[in-house]
Formats: structure tokens, C-alpha cells, sequence
């Protein structure tokens, strides 16, 4: 098989491609390598797949209609997995339009382009954020989403109302996924888990907005691209949360990169950002149901292979803006 993966250079994007390949098929990986967050972190990741054989990598925006169409003429794609996004709840308040068309816009062209060439599948990555703070937890797919708390939350369900349009109109086949906190080893530095290594081994002050208590369903990294892989079978037109279904406090996870790294956090706390939710907690069931997918990888065992990421790539690592 042939596939079409955006966001080849991400996090999750990147561990698709390197299990995609695994498994014998063909991959074209797209990514702008835009600098929304430290280079080296796309580079790193691109250097581990880009000289593998049948991979070809395409440097270009999706945001772009002319370079998206260039991208489907005269190829055959067996699907497309969507993952290049803007992704981050707190600096989309900021610049909602640049996520509006990152997420929503780029979505739109690509699913255009599938009706164009006969692409019959896609795959979308979406958020948790999308459930907000009022939502009954475990949060099931079934659940009212209507009301996103940051604009990066609703650029993403702008982009599955419009892969359930192009589904109803055009009979493309879509897997929509809303992944819960992702983490591991070379992951985004804006992420918790990220931050919390770096600033416990360089011994800087760990910012933790709240009061610590706040629960996330982390589910790493390996296990979200196993499952999003999963998601390229026949479903007609389906959303499916890929989490642990086992919350963590944030400082549980700062007492545990403690003990991992040997060293003292030196916490200091700050005001919840107004659109931060206070927990979150995958009901994994339907994932389990339609794909046939559980997550492996429990939470120490991910962070310890985050730890040992981090201290084998230090020299550059300790240098990466994680922001505060």
C-alpha cells in the first residue's frame, strides 16, 4: 500500500511513517518544518526516516492549494493520514488564525484533493481538548463537543465537521481521532512532560500553572501511531479517542522524573490558564471495539524512555525554548 502521511516530521507524524515502513508499505511524508517550535526536535525525527527505502519526503504547506494539489497530481495514495496541525491550546488564544488555517483550512484542501484523485480514505488527528471542562468523565466520543474552550480546539472540530461533510457528500471514508496528551521520547517541548524533564535535570524552576492536581490521560507516543494506523480500515465515518484510560496527576509525574533523574524539582506555582481543563480521561472502549487497539506502554516506562532520551541528546536538548 501506498500512503500519504502530513506532518511527517512531527511527533506522532514521524512514528507513523517509522511504523508504516516497518510493515513493508509505501510512504509520502509531508511537512513545512515550520518553526512553531524548536527545529532540531522535526530535524531529529526526519533524520531517522528520511534515508529509508520507499519513504519520499515533500517539503511543503498544505495551507497552499496550488503545492497541496502538486502533491496529489499524478499520484496513487491508498489514503491519507492527516497530521500536520498547530497544535497548542494556550498560544491559540493568542493567534487563532494561524491554527484556523493550519488545522481547519489545510484539512479542507487535503479532503478536496481526495475527491479530485479518488483517495476513498482519511484519517484525521484531532484533540481531547475538545470536550471542555463540563463534559462527564471518562469522556466517550458520543459526548456534546460544541462548545471548545481555546481556538485550537475549535479549529479541530471545524476539521471534523468538515471530513463528516466530504464523508456524507463524497462517501470518503474517515477515522477522525482525538488524542489524549501525548508524550514520549523527542515529543513537542510545550508539552508538560517535556518541560518537567528539562527543567528538573538543568535544575531550573518548574512552572506548574495550578495547583499540580490536575489529571491527564498520557498516552505515548508508539501507542497513538499503532493506533492511528489502525484507523486506516474501512469504518464509514467514525471518532475515536486514543488515550490510557488512566489519568495521572501532573505532580505525580514531577515526583516520578525525581526519582528517575535523581535530582530535586524546585517547583513554583502560578494561576490555571483560563484554557487549560482541569482533567481528562479517555473512554477507550470504542477504540478497543472498531480497531481492535489497547495502549501498551504504561506511564513509567514511557517517561523512563523519555529520561533516557533526553540525557542521550542533552547537549542540544537542554538548549530547546520550552517556554513557560
Amino acid at each position: 500500500m501506498r500512503y500519504l502521511i502530513t506532518g511527517a516530521a512531527g511527533f506522532i507524524g514521524s512514528k507513523v511513517v517509522e511504523q508504516l515502513l516497518d510493515d513493508g508499505h509505501e510512504v509520502v511524508g509531508a511537512d513545512n518544518l515550520n518553526d512553531a517550535y524548536d527545529v532540531r526536535l522535526k530535524h531529529w525525527r526526519l533524520d531517522r526516516i528520511k534515508e529509508r527505502e520507499n519513504f519520499q519526503f515533500e517539503k511543503m504547506d498544505l495551507t497552499d492549494r496550488k503545492a497541496t494539489h502538486k502533491l496529489f497530481k499524478g499520484a496513487k495514495y491508498d489514503g491519507v493520514i492527516n497530521l500536520a496541525a498547530r497544535a497548542g491550546v494556550r498560544p491559540s488564544v493568542d493567534n487563532p488564525w494561524i491554527y484556523n488555517e493550519s488545522n481547519s483550512d489545510a484539512t479542507l484542501n487535503l479532503l478536496h484533493e481526495c475527491v479530485e484523485h479518488g483517495v476513498e480514505k482519511f484519517c484525521l488527528s484531532s484533540t481531547s481538548s475538545l470536550y471542555g471542562g463540563d463534559n462527564p468523565m471518562p469522556y466517550s466520543e458520543t459526548i456534546d463537543t460544541s462548545r471548545p474552550l481555546s481556538p485550537y480546539a475549535a479549529s479541530k472540530k471545524a476539521a471534523e465537521v468538515m471530513c463528516y461533510t466530504y464523508h456524507y457528500l463524497h462517501g470518503i471514508d474517515v477515522t477522525v481521532f482525538r488524542y489524549f496528551t501525548v508524550y514520549g521520547p523527542a515529543g513537542r517541548p510545550d508539552m508538560s512532560l517535556f518541560r518537567f524533564v528539562q527543567w528538573i535535570r538543568e535544575g531550573r524552576p518548574v512552572q506548574v500553572f495550578g495547583d499540580g492536581q490536575q489529571g491527564r490521560d498520557f498516552t505515548y507516543v508508539d501507542d497513538v501511531a499503532r493506533g492511528t494506523i489502525a484507523g486506516l480500515k474501512k469504518v464509514g465515518y467514525e471518532v475515536v479517542n486514543l488515550g490510557s484510560d488512566k489519568p495521572h496527576l501532573l505532580i505525580d509525574t514531577i515526583r516520578m522524573i525525581e526519582e528517575l533523574t535523581g535530582r530535586e524539582a524546585n517547583l513554583v506555582f502560578s494561576e490555571a490558564h483560563k484554557a487549560d481543563v482541569r482533567a481528562t480521561w479517555a473512554d477507550i472502549s470504542k477504540g478497543d471495539k472498531l480497531l481492535g487497539w489497547k495502549p501498551r506502554v504504561q506511564l513509567r516506562e514511557g517517561i523512563t524512555r523519555l529520561v533516557e532520551w533526553y540525557d542521550e541528546n542533552r547537549s542540544w536538548a537542554k538548549e530547546i525554548e520550552t517556554g513557560a
